[in-house]
Order: structure tokens, then sequence, then C-alpha cells
């Protein structure tokens, strides 16, 4: 997935401290004051950028599905060559997001149900989509894995990646490299071990 390199916009920062809190407290444990006291704002200015916190869960469960799904489909377009480096891809991808955005997989996790249904049904669609490019990428590097055997292989590689809130340190091995060099391996085993 593409690194940005200009400055976070206000919004965003709001966004991030909110994720943050809203994984450690949980989304009633947090007030509007608080999220704007972490970005310097006071918490009727965050009026001006969302309309309450129901919006930023929103816009932060909604968003994240999305990037994923954006991201599954640069992988396919953009990295060429063999399934195997696409799903190597997919892989890495996932990893960087489940090592850089580990409060958001909380909040997905404990949250999701506090979202309107239709941003639900949204998230849920968004994530329907981003499976399927997996299972497609997945039967061509195994072609003799059944598509709903893939399907669950998929979803077990992702509860894999975003078990990372669970670790008890961030820094759990030597560097994040280490990690994310694990992961990877680890991903790649389950899917041979599904093709077995």
């Amino acid at each position: 997935m593409a690194t940005r390199t200009d400055a976070p916009t206000r919004r965003e920062q709001i966004l991030k401290e909110a994720a943050r809190l809203f994984a450690e407290r949980g989304f009633h444990g947090v007030g509007v004051d608080e999220i704007g006291a972490a970005v310097g704002i006071s918490g009727p200015g965050l009026y001006r950028h969302f309309a309450g916190k129901d919006a930023m869960l929103a816009e932060l469960l909604v968003g994240i599905s999305g990037q994923l799904l954006t991201g599954g489909k640069h992988c396919v377009a953009d990295v060429g060559g063999s399934p195997e480096r696409v799903l190597d891809a997919l892989i890495q991808g996932h990893i960087d997001f489940a090592l850089d955005d580990r409060s958001l997989i909380t909040l997905h996790d404990r949250e999701l149900d506090r979202l309107r249904d239709s941003d639900r049904k949204l998230v849920r669609q968004l994530q329907r989509q981003y499976v399927e490019i997996w299972v497609d990428v997945v039967r061509k590097v195994y072609p003799d894995l059944a598509e709903n055997a893939a399907r669950v292989a998929v979803h077990a590689v992702f509860g894999l990646l975003n078990s990372t809130p669970h670790l008890s340190r961030r820094d759990a091995l030597s560097s994040r490299a280490a990690m994310a060099e694990l992961l990877h391996r680890l991903a790649r085993g389950a899917f041979a071990a599904a093709a077995e």
C-alpha cells in the first residue's frame, strides 16, 4: 500500500486520535472533549470537522475497509508477474495495515455494531470485495484449492494477521521487519497447508 509522505491534515489527526482513544477505552468511554484535547483543539471545535463521534467511527471503519480494498486492487493491477508475486504483495499490504493500524483492528472488533445499518452494510460489502480479490489470487497460486476452501483460508489468514493487537508488546520481536517477515511466512504457510 502506498505510504504518504506529506503531513496529516487536521481531520486525519482527529481520526487517528479518535481511533486510538476508542480502541483504548471503548467508543462510549471517550468524549469529544478528550479527542479534541488530544489534537489540541476544543471538543466543540471537532464539530467543524465531524458531525459527532458516530461520524468519526463511521469514517474510520468505512475508510479502512475502502483503503484495504483499493490497496488490494492496486496489488492485482500494478504488481504484475506471477500470481505468487501478487499474493506476496497482498500479504505484505495487509501486514503493513495489521502492524501500523492496530487500533483500527481493535475498533472494528469492538465497535462495528455501533455503526448505522447503512454504514455497517457498506463496511461488510467492501470487506467481501477485498476477500474475493484474495480468493481469486490464492486460487491462481493453488489451482487445486476449491473456492470455498480458499475463502476459508483467506479468512483464517486475516485472523492470523489481525491478531497483532493481542501481542503483549508492540515490539514483541526484535523489530518490525522481523515481525513482518514472521507474519508473511505464517500466512504463506497457512495457504500452502490449505492446499495440501
